[in-house]
C-alpha cells in the first residue's frame, strides 16, 4: 500500500485543505491504510486541485471521505511536511457539519484498494490513547490532543 500512496502523492508538492469538526468534545477522525504499517489517524482532508478554491477542496474531500455536508470556518494553522518522497502543505480549518450520516468514504483517486480503513468520532481521551507514530504529525506537537482546536500559526511535522 505504501507504494500506491507514493505513486500517486510521491515527489511533488502537495496542497492540502483540512478541517477540524469538533461536536460534544469528540473530534472527526479518518484512518488511511498505506500512510504507516498500521493505522494512521487524521482530520478529514485531502488535494487541493489546480484552480480550485482551497475551502472548497475542503468541502469536497469531507463529502468524499466522511459522508457529511459542511461549511469552512476559520482559517487555524497550516502544516508542512517533507520526507521523501512526500511533501505537503496542509491548510487547516474550523469546519462545521450542515447535514449527513456520518459513513466511511472513498478516495476517488483510488479505485481498489481504498486509503480510507475508517471514520469515526473520537473523544480526546480515545485519541489520547492512539501511538504518536499512528496519528497526524501535528499530534506531536501538541501535550494533549485537545489543544489543535487552539493552535494557529505555521508548523514543521
Amino acid at each position: 500500500m505504501e507504494n500506491t500512496v507514493h505513486r500517486f502523492y510521491g515527489n511533488r508538492l502537495r496542497v492540502r485543505a483540512c478541517g477540524l469538526l469538533i461536536e460534544d468534545d469528540k473530534i472527526l477522525m479518518v484512518n488511511h491504510a498505506g500512510i504507516t504499517e498500521t493505522n494512521f489517524w487524521a482530520p478529514p482532508g485531502g488535494g487541493v486541485s489546480f484552480g480550485e478554491e482551497t475551502k472548497s477542496a475542503l468541502v469536497r474531500e469531507v463529502a468524499e471521505e466522511t459522508g457529511l455536508t459542511i461549511t469552512t470556518g476559520d482559517f487555524l494553522f497550516a502544516c508542512e511536511f517533507i520526507q521523501k518522497p512526500l511533501h505537503a502543505i496542509e491548510l487547516f480549518f474550523r469546519i462545521t457539519r450542515v447535514t449527513g450520516t456520518l459513513i466511511t468514504g472513498s478516495d476517488p483517486e483510488e479505485n481498489s484498494p481504498q486509503l480510507i480503513k475508517e471514520v469515526k468520532w473520537m473523544s480526546w481521551d480515545e485519541l489520547a490513547q492512539v501511538p504518536l507514530q499512528q496519528k497526524h504529525g501535528i499530534f506531536r506537537s501538541l501535550p494533549s490532543p485537545h489543544q489543535i482546536a487552539h493552535l494557529n500559526g505555521y508548523f514543521i511535522i
